[in-house]
C-alpha cells in the first residue's frame, strides 16, 4: 500500500500571508508567558494584548484539547491574552452559549468558537459582533455571518474513508454485505456531510450498503454496546465507520470483544490516545485525521488580523490525512496523532 501523505487545501497559501501580516502588526514576535496571557505584550504592535476567548466543543476530549494548545501557542507566540473554554461535553449546547454570553461580558477583542450547532449560537454571536467582537468559527460552520471560518472539508474527508472501507473489504473477500454508520449526534453538520461522504466514497463498492446509523450521544459505553449489538444481530455486517473518536474508541472495544479485528474492518475519524492504540492493534484499520491544533492557532492568528481591521480568509481548509497501520510511524503523520493538549480554564 503506498504511504498516505498530507493533502492540504490549496487555500493554505493564505497562511503564509496571513503569518506574515500578524508579525506585522503585532510588530515583531512577542515573548509570552507559557500560558499564552499575552506576555510581552507591552512592546508589542496593534494587535499586542488584543484579549481572544477560545471555546471549544469539550473540555473532556483531547481532540478539543489539542486546537486549544494550539490557540495558547499562538497566544505566546504573538503576545496575545488567550482564554481557553468549553462544555464538559458536545451535547452541552446551552452551557457553550453561556460561554459565549461570559466572553461578551468579559470585553473581550475577538472570540474563536468550534460550535456544537449549526444555528442554536446565532443568536449570541450576532450579539457580540453587534458589540464589535470579532468571530471566527473554526470546524461546525454557522448559518449567521462572521469574521472566518476553519474546517476540514469533512464530504471530501470521509470519502477517503468509504473508499479505504471498500479497499478492506475486498481484501477480506466481503465486497457484499451491509456496513454501519456510529457516530455521536444527530443533526449535526459535520456529522451530517461525514455521512454522505463516506456514504460517496462506499459507492466504490456497490454491492456494500450502509444498513444500521446509530447516534450516542457521545457516550463511550453507549457506541460499544450498539456497535456489539450491530455484531451480534446483523451476520451480513462487513464493516463500520466510526463518524469521531467516541464511536471509533466504542467501535473498537466492540471488535475486541467480539473477535471480530480479522473479519470486521473499521474505518474511524479523529485521533485520541485510545483510537492510536487501536489502529496500532489492528481493531482499528485506518483513521481519517484531522489538525485541531491548527485549528486554534490559525484562528487566534486570523481572530487577531480581524482585531485591528484586517479581513482575514473567508474560508480555510487545513485537510485531512488517512492513517493506517503502515504510516502511522511516519514524522508527518505521527505529529498528526499526537499533538500537544491544553487543558480548559
Amino acid at each position: 500500500m503506498p504511504k498516505t501523505r498530507l493533502k492540504f487545501s490549496l487555500s493554505l497559501v493564505a497562511v503564509i500571508a496571513l503569518i506574515g501580516l500578524v508579525v506585522g502588526v503585532v510588530a515583531g514576535r512577542a515573548s509570552g508567558s507559557s500560558s499564552g496571557s499575552g506576555g510581552g505584550a507591552a512592546s508589542a504592535g496593534a494587535a499586542g494584548g488584543k484579549k481572544i476567548d477560545v471555546i471549544i466543543k469539550a473540555s473532556d476530549s483531547e481532540f478539543w484539547q489539542s486546537m486549544l494548545a494550539g490557540a495558547k501557542k499562538a497566544g505566546a507566540d504573538y503576545g496575545l491574552k488567550v482564554g481557553l473554554f468549553g462544555p464538559t461535553s458536545e451535547t452541552d449546547v446551552n452551557q457553550q452559549v453561556q460561554l459565549v454570553e461570559n466572553s461578551i461580558s468579559r470585553g473581550v477583542d475577538a472570540i474563536v468558537v468550534a460550535p456544537n450547532s449549526s444555528d442554536a449560537l446565532n443568536n449570541v454571536i450576532e450579539r457580540a459582533r453587534k458589540t464589535g467582537i470579532k468571530v471566527i468559527v473554526a470546524d461546525t460552520a454557522i448559518t449567521t455571518d462572521t469574521e472566518g471560518f476553519i474546517g476540514t472539508d469533512n464530504l471530501k474527508a470521509a470519502e477517503q474513508a468509504g473508499k479505504r472501507m471498500c479497499d478492506l473489504a475486498k481484501e477480506a473477500g466481503n465486497d457484499t454485505g451491509d456496513v454501519m454508520i456510529s457516530s455521536s449526534v444527530a443533526g449535526v453538520q459535520v456529522l451530517k456531510d461525514r455521512d454522505a461522504g463516506f456514504r460517496s466514497g462506499l459507492k466504490a463498492c456497490p454491492n456494500l450498503r450502509v444498513s444500521v446509523v446509530r447516534y450516542n450521544n457521545n457516550d463511550l459505553n453507549t457506541a460499544a454496546s450498539q456497535v456489539n449489538d450491530a455484531l451480534t444481530a446483523n451476520p451480513n455486517l462487513v464493516g463500520v465507520f466510526a463518524a469521531n473518536n467516541t464511536s471509533g474508541n466504542g467501535a473498537a472495544r466492540a471488535i475486541k470483544d467480539n473477535d471480530a479485528a480479522d473479519k470486521i474492518p473499521v474505518v474511524a475519524f479523529d485521533t485520541d490516545p485510545q483510537e492510536n492504540a487501536a489502529l496500532a492493534d489492528g481493531s482499528i484499520d485506518g483513521l481519517v485525521v484531522q489538525n485541531p491544533y491548527f485549528f486554534g492557532y490559525q484562528g487566534v492568528l486570523e481572530a487577531a488580523m480581524a482585531t485591528v481591521g484586517n479581513v482575514p480568509p473567508r474560508k480555510l481548509d487545513p485537510g485531512a490525512v488517512l492513517a493506517d497501520k503502515e504510516n502511522m510511524g511516519s514524522a508527518e503523520v505521527k505529529q498528526l496523532l499526537t499533538p500537544p493538549t491544553a487543558k480548559a480554564s
